[in-house]
């Protein structure tokens, strides 16, 4: 809708697992909801290159596999890389997850997390709350800090 009323912006997308190359498609070809072919621009890169690219950048949008406890997120390995490279250069990180991915799990730390390391590697990683700056959800837009309120509100 913002490209359709004259605002301009772009998209760079990360290759992660071929995912970059899903989103850049589905916003190229207007497959994605909402959009009309062409009308954004998309630029998929691969994730080693984020740190060139984000200079450029004005906000980071991730999407979640899970929101936990304390706020962060559970996504395809490779998003604690985009959020700690944002943070150091001072762009904010938005999170776009709906309620039913909140959990009641509290990683701290990489290790916290089931060992799924098949002879590709780990599939996730955690991104802690003090890289993420909001959430966007169905239940609004909530700071990492008010989730675990969600939490006791969902599960009561």
């Amino acid at each position: 809708r913002a490209a359709r009323t004259g605002k301009r912006f772009s998209v760079i997308a990360t290759e992660s697992a071929g995912a970059g190359r899903l989103v850049a498609e589905d916003l190229n070809n207007g497959t994605a909801e909402n959009t009309t072919p062409g009308v954004v621009p998309v630029r998929v890169v691969p994730d080693a290159a984020v740190g060139y690219f984000m200079e450029a950048v004005d906000v980071v949008l991730v999407g979640a596999e899970g929101v936990v406890e304390n706020g962060g997120i559970l996504n395809k390995i490779g998003t604690l890389v985009v959020a700690t490279c944002a943070k150091h250069l001072s762009k904010p990180v938005y999170v776009a997850a709906e309620s039913y991915k909140f959990a009641r799990l509290y990683p701290l730390h990489q290790s916290d997390l089931p060992d799924d390391t098949s002879s590709k590697g780990p599939a996730i990683d955690y991104t802690p709350p003090h890289l993420i700056r909001l959430l966007f959800t169905d239940l609004g837009v909530l700071t990492p800090a008010a989730v675990s309120d969600e939490l006791i509100r969902l599960y009561q």
